[in-house]
């Protein structure tokens, strides 16, 4: 019985990897579409999107098994219920995907991103990328080690959306309102997107120390 509840929780973790790691390759096809006006990247961020839905709709299935079969304790439990916040935060990240590949998609063929914006951009999708990947990780090994790191990158990536608002509040913006209000959305959902993965890190320590972070509003 034991070690049909190992494979469980296992089992919770890996799917809960995949929704990550999903999530990353949702950051990256957006960031894709958005720099070069590509729609096939755009649809392949859809179909990311769904695949999360399947698999947040999986581990809440696998987290109700787990606590009416297995009554879980201390971290055990820690680890179960925060499964379903954790998918939560995942399937956020894909959202927020599809909401950047979505203002590329509704400009197309133009491009949305300014010339001397473009940087900041890519190293945004760059950092979404690398975010997703350290949730993957942390939530596969459940020590986190990795989360010190994603709050960092967190801050990192809202220093670069702070950078892109001051750039358009310029006096010598000349790019137009449309160009601004996408700039700012954008580099909002970039900023969400790195939020959500703190959250993921803060449950992660909370699923090792019972400690609690500063959740997400």
């Amino acid at each position: 019985m034991r070690a049909d509840y190992h494979r469980q929780l296992d089992a919770l973790r890996a799917d809960l990897g995949r929704m990550c790691a999903l999530a990353g390759s949702a950051a990256g096809s957006a960031t894709d579409a958005l720099l070069a006006a590509d729609l096939d990247a755009a649809n392949r961020v859809s179909g990311d999107v769904e695949r999360l839905r399947a698999l947040e709709a999986a581990v809440e299935r696998q987290v109700v098994g787990i606590l009416a079969r297995q009554a879980p304790v201390a971290r055990d439990l820690r680890e179960v219920v925060t499964a379903i916040q954790i998918a939560g935060d995942a399937d956020r990240m894909g959202g927020l995907a599809a909401h950047i590949a979505r203002v590329p998609a509704l400009r197309h063929p133009a491009r949305v991103v300014p010339d001397h914006l473009r940087p900041s951009f890519v190293e945004m999708g760059s950092l979404a990328v690398d975010l997703a990947d350290r949730c993957r990780a942390a939530v596969l090994d459940g020590t986190g080690v990795q989360t010190e790191q994603i709050l960092d990158d967190d801050d990192a990536m809202e220093s670069l959306h702070r950078g892109v608002h001051r750039a358009v509040m310029q006096k010598d913006w000349s790019h137009g309102a449309t160009a601004a209000i996408d700039a700012v959305l954008l580099g909002r959902f970039y900023g969400r997107f790195a939020d959500h993965a703190g959250e993921i890190a803060r449950r992660v320590r909370f699923q090792t120390t019972g400690a609690h972070g500063a959740a997400l509003v």
